[in-house]
């Protein structure tokens, strides 16, 4: 599991002061983001250096309490599943007191980007993934 930390801006929040329903996945992308960095895999270096994407193909989220401009979130993130092609990573967004605010979950697909074929994920990153995995197989 990867934490990730971050506060609600005033420009995250809709009209009626809550966090705006898009802006959850923003936030879980940035813990996304996060938890590459962790692993040793900057989106600097894969954009610029690596011969493969990795795009999201479905993403789901639920909303369990509002957030208000302010508040502190942790963003758990967990390997759900490593295919041959694919990763699922879910998420939970925890308020200040530990209580379940939302949940998500992304499926990413590597691609070749010369192609833009599906491909099997490289190595180095299937054995990351699949050290960070919550559950046996994964």
């Amino acid at each position: 599991m990867h934490v990730y930390h971050t506060t609600i801006k005033l420009h995250e929040t809709d009209a009626a002061g809550v966090l705006f329903f898009a802006n959850q996945l923003k936030i879980i992308h940035d813990a996304y983001e996060s938890l590459f960095q962790s692993i040793g895999f900057s989106f600097a270096e894969l954009i610029n250096e690596k011969d493969f994407f990795l795009p999201i193909v479905h993403s789901e989220s639920d909303y369990k309490s509002p957030l208000l401009a302010g508040d502190q979130v942790e963003i758990r993130t967990t390997v759900a599943n490593v295919g041959k092609t694919s990763f699922t990573l879910t998420y939970t967004m925890l308020d200040a007191s530990q209580t379940i605010v939302g949940t998500a979950q992304t499926v990413h697909v590597s691609v070749e980007k010369a192609t833009r074929k599906k491909v099997p994920l490289p190595a180095d990153l299937r054995a990351k993934l699949n050290g960070l995995c919550t559950q046996v197989p994964c």
